[in-house]
């Protein structure tokens, strides 16, 4: 997602997530809150064609899974609670596995995968922040798909679930495939634009 500005006046809450217009879209990290600005149509293009991805596999008899798209807020168990939680984001795609996690503001509580598509404004938030966000609350795993470069990092918690492993790079010449659904096969020529060849 795009962020245009950015409040760090005072410590924001869960509570003023709630709060501000409906027309306005802030995610708040460690209590400084980023206001997200429309993304790019190419970066619609890849979300969508992502969640087309998931939602067509959960869509089969048996998961019990749900895939949700942004705007869908996650908050985490781990930091202090309710309307005094700093934390409230929304991820491009979250994926739940845990229907207690689900509420009717989102979820509550750490999803199974997360991914996010990176914006130039918010290429470092994802990348730092959030991923230290991520891996802090158990979030098993965490992909970070870069459309200028065509590359997906795959992060995933390690055996003890208190580290993400060293990333993994996925190109668009390769198949990615979920650690939590291992028969899930995604071709990321499917999700990537064919780049126009230069000569």
């Amino acid at each position: 997602m795009g962020s245009n500005a950015i409040r760090n006046d005072r410590v924001y809450t869960y509570a003023d997530y709630l709060n501000w217009p409906e027309n306005e879209r802030w995610e708040i990290i460690d209590g400084v809150a980023y206001m997200m600005a429309p993304p790019s149509t190419e970066h619609q293009r890849i979300v969508g064609r992502l969640f087309n991805e998931f939602a067509n596999h959960l869509n089969l008899k048996g998961k019990t899974c749900e895939v949700f798209i942004a705007p869908f807020g996650v908050t985490f168990d781990k930091q202090t609670s309710n309307d005094k939680n700093t934390y409230a984001v929304e991820p491009d795609i979250t994926v739940i596995c845990d229907k207690s996690n689900i509420t009717e503001k989102g979820c509550k509580g750490s999803p199974d995968l997360i991914i996010e598509v990176l914006s130039p404004a918010t290429a470092s938030i994802d990348i730092i922040k959030k991923r230290r966000l991520y891996e802090q609350n158990g979030v098993l795993e965490y992909w970070i798909v870069d459309p200028v470069h065509q590359i997906i990092s795959r992060l995933y918690l390690n055996e003890e679930l208190s580290k993400y492993r060293e990333s993994e790079y996925f190109s668009r010449d390769n198949t990615i495939t979920p650690i939590i659904f291992p028969e899930l096969q995604i071709n990321l020529k499917d999700i990537f634009p064919e780049t126009q060849k230069q000569g």
